[in-house]
């Protein structure tokens, strides 16, 4: 599950609002065991996520590097390549 909480930092351009929320989702997930918590859970999920995506915002707007910003296609290719090694064939772009 927590193979799908991409890196955020240092991408030009920056991380949007989804992509904090939708990792700060799949780290919640894999914290609570939840795919969807049950009614009784759900304010407390709810609030978990919240609160992971305004540190996760923190701590993206605070880090430093010296770093050029990374390239979101250039990554994607690499990722990509990294699977076909692993698993053996070319992954599909989606397009």
């Amino acid at each position: 599950m927590c193979r799908n909480i991409k890196t955020l930092f240092n991408f030009e351009p920056p991380a949007t609002e989804l992509e904090i929320r939708d990792a700060s989702l799949q780290f919640v997930r894999k914290l609570s065991g939840f795919n969807v918590p049950s009614k009784a859970n759900e304010a407390a999920f709810d609030r978990a996520v919240e609160e992971v995506a305004a540190s996760a915002r923190i701590l993206i707007r605070t880090l430093v590097t010296n770093a050029e910003p990374r390239n979101r296609e250039v990554e994607a290719e690499r990722a990509r390549a990294r699977s076909a090694l692993r698993f053996g064939t070319s992954q599909s772009t989606g397009n």
